[in-house]
């Protein structure tokens, strides 16, 4: 993963650039609202509270952010920890997410995302709830590995059509296709993930 475009955003923010913070906050604000989203139950006022109160929090510890991982990860950690405080606050019992654990259960979360249409309702709120925390992730991916993956089990291109679309051979593109759907399970553990799905199958 490129970093040097994240270090420079945070450097930019730190000479007091507006233009860097409009920047800032027009591009990660959306991404760590549907992160937040899904960790907060689902309530919307409570996921941009925890959001806003994430990205002031960010800005003021700027400094701090020393590009080792990229500026997505380091804000998911700061909001993973506002909203682990919210709830210690309130004394509230945490929201109900879904265990994910290996790449069988990758597998079946990417595939959920065709397969969303059902008439079981409990199917449903499962394939639902997948999704979003599918998208949360592939938010979290670079852009070159969510794409692939969104071209393959979103929209359903076959690799021979993804190879074409990047002008590359079907063996690379099988290739690209086999780093992202790493990246993908790696993402759910660096996301904290890992730890939240509860037998979605």
């Amino acid at each position: 993963m490129d970093l040097s475009n994240d270090r420079h955003l945070a450097e930019r923010m730190q000479q007091g650039d507006q233009r860097a913070f409009d920047e800032f906050f027009n591009g990660y604000f959306d991404r760590l609202y549907r992160f937040a989203l899904v960790r907060m139950n689902h309530d919307r006022d409570r996921a941009e509270d925890v959001v806003q109160q994430t990205m002031c929090k960010a800005v003021e510890k700027i400094r701090l952010y020393r590009g080792e991982a990229a500026l997505f990860t380091w804000l998911c950690r700061i909001c993973r920890n506002t909203i682990a405080d919210l709830y210690r606050g309130a004394d509230r019992p945490r929201a109900e997410v879904i265990p994910f654990e290996e790449n069988e259960e990758v597998r079946l979360a990417l595939e959920s995302l065709s397969a969303l249409d059902t008439d079981d309702p409990e199917q449903s709120l499962i394939n639902q709830q997948l999704e979003r925390l599918v998208r949360v992730v592939l938010d979290f991916l670079p852009r070159k590995y969510s794409q692939v993956l969104e071209w393959k089990y979103i929209e359903g291109h076959s690799v021979k059509e993804i190879a074409d679309f990047l002008g590359v051979a079907p063996k690379a593109a099988e290739s690209m296709l086999t780093r992202a759907r790493d990246a993908f399970r790696d993402g759910f553990a660096a996301l904290g993930l890992g730890e939240t799905l509860h037998d979605a199958r």
